[in-house]
């Protein structure tokens, strides 16, 4: 179990984004086509953070055209370049979704004052 312990320890990065539920972030993803890569900027709001370690996830939800887009980023993956924090939110819950049935200006989190 140790070795499985070292191998996790070796492949997490040194500096993981801090992100907390309700925060709006900008997620850089890099994107491979062929054999060509690109950044891909994923803006939304953290609605969840899951497990822990080198399995550690986070959702981001953001509504695009009407229709709610989420994507879960594993936060030790190599291709999350960065995570930018946009604005701080202030909630009282561990997983917010409940945003999923909310439409319009009460799909909207506070924002903390940091």
């Amino acid at each position: 179990m140790d070795a499985l312990k070292t191998i996790a320890q070796s492949s997490m990065k040194e500096t993981a984004p801090e992100v907390k539920i309700g925060d709006t972030v900008k997620v850089h993803v890099k994107i491979t086509e062929g054999d060509k890569s690109r950044i891909q900027i994923f803006e939304g709001t953290v609605i969840a953070k899951k497990h822990g370690g080198i399995s550690e996830t986070f959702t981001v939800r953001r509504v695009a055209h009407g229709v709610g887009i989420e994507r879960v980023f594993p936060v030790h993956s190599p291709a999350v370049e960065k995570v930018e924090l946009v604005r701080s939110g202030r909630v009282r819950r561990a997983k917010l979704y409940y945003l999923r049935d909310r439409v319009g200006k009460a799909a909207k989190v506070k924002e903390a004052i940091r």
